[in-house]
Parts: structure tokens; C-alpha cells; sequence
């Protein structure tokens, strides 16, 4: 199978029976990355059913049986309309669902809570944070954020626009919402869903945030660190866990989101066609896939035979899984699910 996957790439029109294969050890794949962080890059990765069609690929996570879930925003050919999608480790095809979120799938969490799982996820099309089991099932959402001052309407009595994009989950059990495609605010709230504060907001100085895409608590050193994607900025800013600036991180040009590794190393899915991986002093380790050069904004809407093997067009999530292989999920119109394998 050749690794551009071109026996696929006539479209969408004369789908196969699976978008994708398993990671097979006779399959050659192109290399990324040097030395302990040298990788394979299978892409198309996962056997997804002839009946769904990736729409954009934003979010990705794995759970402790080792399970990868992808959220997408369904293609607008797919037969059937689930946002989130779930495989083994082997990529084989477990389950999907969350129909409710076509179209608006964005941000992805997973958080173990006592001994049981819950997912978080961010619609920005219906302005919702969700929490969910596993299976989908809604234990709360959380809509506009009625509460804050910084809501409430205007003069002309229109409310500001409020588009969560990423949320992260502090050390008690409390979520930061990430107004990245609304007002560039983030929003506070306690493990119930109850609001506390709102900082942030559209700006480029210190504190201030443009498109707060991605969203984590560093919890590397001693003290935990609210990790901000200031995408817009072209910037990681971080902050106390009270909403105070502390500092800039270099090194992204595009950031969207964050990820750890148990050693410390962290990934930085970069919008503009490559992955960036830092490491507990948040320096550059590698850019990973780096096609940062081309015509990336073009080319995430053509068909797959424009996408270049072991070169990222849009990643817009990553996460490792528990071996430090590294998942990325792509921001193009046929949505694309890469795994770095770790050699």
C-alpha cells in the first residue's frame, strides 16, 4: 500500500469498506524526528466504517484500556452523522456515537475521576461544554456564561459572541473554558459546572488573549500552572490557577492545544503543518512533520493525494498514548488521524 494511500484518494465518491489500516510490521512508513523522539508516521490510521466520513478532525484522547477517541465534525457525505469515534489499540473500529455534535466537535478531555472516566468535550456551533461517560451518555453541560459580567449585553443589547474551543481541568476538580471563537475570555467554574470568575479577553498584552484555543494545568513542577494556546498571539501564555499573568512560552507559531507525556515531555499540535514537542522546561525539542514552508491553508481543503507522507498539513489535536506513541488529528476537510510510532 503505498503511503500516500492513493488507491483511496478518488474521494469520497467510491469509499472502501474502511478509510484507514492497522499498523502492520511489514508496512514501511516515513520517518520523523531524531533520536529518542524519532517516530513513524502512519497516517490514516484507525479502521473507520464505510458508513462515517471524517468532516474535520479536532480532538483526541486515550483512555486507560488504551482506546484512542477521535471527535470530528462529520463530513457532509457521511451516512451517519456520530461526532466521536473510538477504536483499540489496534485501531480496529469499537464504537461511535454523539450525533448532537455534528458539525460543532471541538475540544476533547478525558479525566479520571475516584475510579470512573468522564469525557469533556467543547461544541462550537451550540456553545456548550459537555461532561460524558465514556459511552456518551450527558452528566452536565454547561451553556453561556449568563453569570459574568463580562456577558452581559451591551448598548445596542447584544450579548457578546461565546464559542468554547478547549477547557482543562485544575487540581480540585475545577474547569477552565476557553472562549477561543467567542470573545477570548476564559471562564471559571467549579467540579458542579457552578461559575466563579472570568479573565482574559481580547487583547495582546500581557494577560490579555487572542483566540485561547487550547487550554491545560500544567502540573510538571511544584506548583500548578494554567497553560494557555494564545493562538491568536502566536503565543503559550501562562497563568496562575486565579486567572494572573505569569509568563510567555516561546517556540509555536500556531499553538492549539497541549498534551503530557509521564516524563515530562510535552506535545503542541501547531495549526501551521507541524507538531511541536517541548520538554519540562518547556524547550524545543523537535518540530515534528514540519511543512510550515508550504501552502498548508490550501491544501487542508483538497483530497488526500495533496497531502505529503510524514509532513502535518493542520494539526489541531495530539495526544501520546501510554507507550509515547503520539495521535494527531488534522484540521482539513477530509479529516486525517495520524499515529507516530515510536522506533
Amino acid at each position: 500500500m503505498s503511503t500516500s494511500r492513493r488507491g483511496f484518494l478518488a474521494g469520497w465518491i467510491t469509499a472502501p469498506a474502511i478509510l484507514g489500516a492497522t499498523d502492520k510490521a511489514d508496512m514501511k512508513y516515513p520517518v520523523v524526528g531524531a533520536g529518542e523522539h524519532t517516530y513513524e508516521a502512519i497516517h490514516d490510521w484507525g479502521e473507520l466504517p464505510a458508513g462515517i466520513k471524517y468532516g474535520n478532525t479536532h480532538g483526541v484522547v486515550e483512555d486507560s484500556q488504551g482506546r484512542i477517541y477521535v471527535h470530528h465534525t462529520v463530513h457532509a457525505t457521511s451516512e451517519i452523522s456520530d461526532s466521536m469515534v473510538v477504536f483499540d489499540e489496534s485501531g480496529k473500529f469499537v464504537k461511535s456515537w454523539g450525533r448532537e455534535f455534528k458539525g460543532g466537535a471541538h475540544g476533547l478531555h478525558i479525566a479520571k475521576e475516584g475510579s470512573t472516566e468522564f469525557l469533556y468535550m467543547c461544541d462550537t456551533a451550540r456553545g456548550v461544554v459537555v461532561k460524558a461517560t465514556l459511552n456518551g451518555e450527558t452528566v452536565y453541560s454547561i451553556g453561556y456564561p449568563e453569570q459574568s459580567e463580562a456577558y452581559k449585553p451591551g448598548p445596542d443589547g447584544k450579548r457578546p459572541k461565546y464559542s468554547p474551543t478547549n477547557l482543562a481541568i485544575g487540581p480540585t476538580g475545577d474547569l477552565y473554558v476557553g472562549d477561543g471563537y467567542g470573545s477570548s475570555y476564559i471562564n471559571q467554574y467549579n467540579n458542579k459546572g457552578e461559575y466563579i470568575r472570568t479573565f482574559g479577553g481580547k487583547g495582546k498584552e500581557p494577560g490579555k488573549l487572542d483566540c485561547p484555543h487550547g487550554i491545560t494545568v500544567d502540573r510538571r513542577g511544584g506548583t500548578p500552572i494554567l497553560t494557555v494556546a494564545d493562538r491568536g498571539n502566536a503565543r503559550i501564555q501562562r497563568f496562575t490557577l486565579d486567572g494572573k499573568h505569569i509568563d510567555f512560552v516561546g517556540g509555536t507559531n500556531l499553538p492549539c492545544h497541549f498534551y503530557f507525556y509521564k516524563n515530562g515531555d510535552m506535545v503542541v499540535p501547531d495549526l501551521g503543518a507541524r507538531v511541536t514537542l517541548m520538554d519540562k522546561d518547556n524547550q524545543v525539542i523537535a518540530h515534528l512533520g514540519d511543512d510550515s514552508e508550504s501552502k498548508w491553508r490550501e491544501t487542508r481543503k483538497l483530497s488526500r493525494d495533496h497531502f505529503t507522507p510524514g509532513k502535518f498539513v493542520a494539526p489541531h489535536g495530539a495526544c501520546f498514548d501510554h507507550r509515547g506513541n503520539v495521535f494527531v488529528v488534522e484540521w482539513v476537510e477530509v479529516g486525517r488521524v495520524t499515529k507516530l510510532r515510536r522506533v
